[in-house]
């Protein structure tokens, strides 16, 4: 276990890896550069598993209120993602109200975007028998049950102990992790 993997923990688990055919490590650079000149980055994604309204948001909350830290905590994959790289201008708490994204932050090929700062290399492993979905109609389901397939992404609350099973205990390497940073995660529109 790590600091950040403990017992009532907060983590976003993500799959990162080539995104709108850029390389990982050139992200990471840019976020980097992007975190030191305004203090925070967007870290773009898409998919409805961790949507920002639903589940990202009210995730955060929680910890938030229980004075926890958020985690973004990221398993580096092969990916092949060849999406145009066309980068938001504009991104929104709430779907309704719309604010330009500083000319700094590039968020590129993307639907969504969580809010992060503190970006840095790691490496643990995450205990997916010793989390489960913290919110959403998966709810109370272990995080080793939860991450399969085509699923990339959840928000996990780490658990005491793993539940008592048969099933081989899978564990993911963590190798990059970011603070979230209020308001944690925001819809983006046009692309410049």
């Amino acid at each position: 276990m790590s600091e950040i993997i403990h017992p009532g923990a907060g983590v976003l688990f993500m799959k990162v890896g080539t995104h709108a055919q850029e390389s990982l490590a050139d992200i990471i650079a840019r976020k980097t550069r992007e975190i030191e000149a305004t203090g925070i980055g967007m870290w773009g994604y898409g998919g409805n598993t961790c949507h920002p309204s639903s589940m990202v948001q009210p995730f955060a909350e929680d910890f938030a209120r229980r004075n926890e830290p958020i985690h973004l905590v990221m398993e580096e994959m092969d990916s092949k993602h060849f999406a145009e790289p066309l980068c938001a201008a504009e991104y929104s708490v709430d779907g309704r109200e719309w604010k330009e994204i500083p000319k700094e932050i590039e968020v590129r090929g993307s639907r969504f975007a969580l809010v992060i700062r503190k970006l840095r290399q790691a490496q643990f492993e995450l205990p997916l028998a010793r989390t489960r979905v913290a919110v959403g109609n998966s709810k109370g389901r272990l995080g080793s049950r939860y991450i399969a397939g085509r699923v990339d992404k959840a928000c996990l609350e780490v658990l005491e102990e793993p539940e008592r099973s048969n099933e081989e205990q899978k564990v993911r390497p963590i190798n990059l992790v970011a603070d979230l940073e209020k308001p944690y995660a925001v819809f983006l529109r046009n692309y410049r």
